[in-house]
């Protein structure tokens, strides 16, 4: 697939799920419990212990029905070895130059973090497939939609605040997604299945 075919596929469902555990084992018990919840995009953080095993065992298992992305990825070393262990796409709380041209050598998407209007519009000049809104907890939706009025080419995903009761609101202020981790990840199965199905019903509201 094409950059932006990938791109297409992991922004699809307008939720990105982000995996971050303590080990292997439990960030592949997360990952399978969200993918039977029905969503098609993984963020698998290199701050797991044993992430790249992780994203290779899930991208291997879920093949095409599915998009496994690496996340957290700080420089152009970690973007190579996640693109080897699989990762389909790439995601950072922060603007690396390097790692955005690394991936793209490679065919493979990067969504880079940014703060302020002026880091935006620098993802945008260095190519970025789309934008992570780092920390969204630090912003609103408000904040969002007035950012979008003055760079409407700004494809933006808030990250790290958004919850399963917010999302509609980030998606209807002009978000292409959201990414979501521990308020999507946090309680035992059944609550993350419940809680993934409730919330894929509301995405309708987000119009």
């Amino acid at each position: 697939m094409y950059r932006w075919e990938i791109t297409r596929a992991a922004l699809a469902q307008r939720i990105v799920a982000v995996v971050r555990a303590d080990s292997y084992d439990e960030a592949a018990a997360t990952a399978d419990t969200l993918l039977s919840a029905g969503l098609t995009t993984l963020e698998i953080s290199l701050t797991t212990p044993f992430a790249l095993e992780v994203v290779t065992t899930m991208a291997r298992e879920v093949g095409d029905d599915a998009v496994i992305g690496a996340g957290t990825v700080l420089d152009a070393a970690s973007a190579r070895m996640a693109i080897d262990a699989g990762a389909r796409y790439l995601a950072a709380p922060h603007l690396d130059a390097e790692t955005v041209a690394t991936a793209h050598r490679y065919g493979v998407p990067v969504f880079p973090g940014a703060a302020t209007a002026g880091e935006i519009v620098r993802a945008l000049e260095l190519g970025a497939d789309a934008i992570a809104v780092f920390p969204a907890s630090a912003v609103t939706p408000d904040w969002l939609r007035d950012v979008r009025a003055a760079l409407p080419q700004a494809p933006l995903i808030p990250t790290c605040g958004v919850t399963d009761r917010t999302a509609p609101q980030w998606l209807a202020a002009g978000a292409v997604a959201c990414a979501m981790g521990a308020e999507l990840t946090d309680g035992d199965r059944d609550t993350v299945l419940k809680r993934v199905a409730d919330l894929l019903t509301r995405l309708p509201e987000a119009v």
